[in-house]
């Protein structure tokens, strides 16, 4: 058993509490996929997306094989099930021509692994070792569940139904930076902070001097201001690698962003045009649109220690430092609402960056948590100490070829956007639910 296995946290929750979470995470895979025809669900032969059948199924034979299978030591309920959905072994290319199970059959293998994982969870004795795999098991799924509602957006598909209320724009801007104080922050996890992934293990200090970051992430009309004086043609607002990508894909503005007609802008969102909300956050901006956009502007992206101490930290009484506090979420203890976050498909769509204000931290940044994924400066590294949890793949894979995000979009379950917690993504990606905020030099 390796280091980190054998300090692996347990969050606590109980078999019936994890039994209603795998519903709930199934429940919205069926919302996603249940209308979709056979044709959708294989869809385009994309490098970014999988064939949405293949995916469908892959969360199944995930839950089953970790949790079923490794935990519980159950034979497989598809004898060829590695050779189809094991991801780190089946390749991308490949996924559309394997002979896949029809979309009723994939269905009914899904749900008979989950019929299989309640009745293990409702059974009398329950061996506390698992619960760490179901645990692992709907955060994978939840991540799914947010893959799968930014795939419809890449194929041009319908909207999902009744997914979330709709999200008004009515709040407006918010400008300004909020002062943090410098000083010693211990970044990443704590042992006391639940299930947590490997890469965020564990909390070490790093030193950080006072900075100023944005209260809100840039938004839709501070971009289009780059995009309207030609800053996706000036050579010096980009990295090579960044203007390298942007001659490759010859990008002039977000890839979902159609030209501005009658001094309007509009967009691509999944099958129909609308008009951007100004105030709105921009999205499906990658790490290199995000980059161009600071030298333009005379800014920087934040680090992620400085991002998480913006978030999550407290000023000391005297306000000359950090006070070594970290809270479990920007505005406290208090569980997650509508009213301090746009997440977990509380709405459909990002909200104005002035919404939310019960949501801010103690240094005055709002929606550090939800809305839309944040990129930050920092390359994919392991913390001090780093070993990798039973799910190796996860993470050791991806260091170093890819910018951490943090934050959470509304899309993201409540238990992934953790502020500790580490999405990572190619700097070149630009389908996914990312925006960013910014630090003054």
């Amino acid at each position: 058993m390796n280091h980190a296995t054998s300090e692996r946290p347990i969050s606590g929750a109980s078999p019936a509490e994890l039994a209603s979470q795998l519903r709930q995470a199934r429940a919205r895979t069926h919302r996603l996929t249940d209308e979709l025809s056979s044709e959708q669900l294989m869809g385009l032969k994309l490098d970014i997306v999988n064939p949405v059948l293949w995916e469908i199924g892959h969360v199944g034979w995930f839950h089953e094989y970790w949790t079923l299978r490794h935990s519980h030591g159950q034979a497989p309920l598809i004898d060829r099930a590695d050779d189809l959905w094991n991801s780190s072994t089946v390749a991308h290319d490949t996924r559309w021509s394997l002979d896949l199970p029809d979309r009723d059959a994939t269905f009914a293998y899904l749900a008979d692994v989950l019929e299989h994982q309640c009745g293990q969870l409702t059974c009398g004795e329950f061996p506390e070792p698992a619960l760490y795999f179901y645990e692992l098991a709907v955060r994978h799924e939840d991540m799914h569940v947010e893959a799968l509602t930014y795939m419809r957006e890449t194929l041009a598909y319908p909207p999902p139904r009744n997914l979330g209320d709709h999200a008004s724009a009515a709040a407006g801007a918010l400008a300004g930076d909020a002062e943090v104080a410098g000083g010693t922050w211990r970044l990443g996890a704590t042992r006391t902070d639940g299930f947590v992934f490997d890469n965020e293990k564990w909390a070490h200090e790093v030193k950080l001097n006072p900075f100023r970051i944005a209260r809100a992430p840039v938004t839709n009309h501070e971009f289009a201001a780059f995009v309207e004086t030609g800053g996706y043609g000036v050579r010096e607002f980009w990295s090579d690698d960044g203007w390298t990508w942007r001659e490759r894909q010859r990008a002039e503005r977000p890839t979902y962003w159609q030209p501005k007609s009658d001094g309007v802008w509009t967009w691509r969102r999944y099958d129909r045009t609308e008009v951007l909300a100004p105030d709105a956050p921009v999205v499906f901006v990658n790490w290199h649109e995000a980059e161009a956009w600071c030298r333009f502007a005379g800014r920087r992206l934040p680090t992620e220690a400085e991002w998480e101490a913006a978030a999550i930290g407290e000023p000391s009484a005297e306000g000359g430092s950090l006070s070594g506090v970290k809270r479990r979420w920007p505005w406290g203890g208090a569980t997650p609402t509508r009213q301090h976050a746009n997440l977990d498909f509380v709405f459909d769509a990002p909200l104005d960056v002035a919404a939310c204000p019960e949501g801010d931290s103690a240094f005055g940044c709002r929606q550090m948590v939800g809305n839309v994924w944040e990129w930050t400066a920092s390359d994919f590294a392991p913390f001090p100490g780093f070993a990798a949890d039973p799910y190796e793949d996860y993470s050791n894979p991806w260091f170093g070829s890819r910018k951490v995000l943090r934050g959470g979009c509304w899309a993201t379950s409540a238990r992934i956007a953790r502020p500790t917690y580490r999405n990572f993504f190619p700097p070149a990606r630009n389908d996914i639910f990312a925006g960013f905020r910014t630090c003054a030099l």
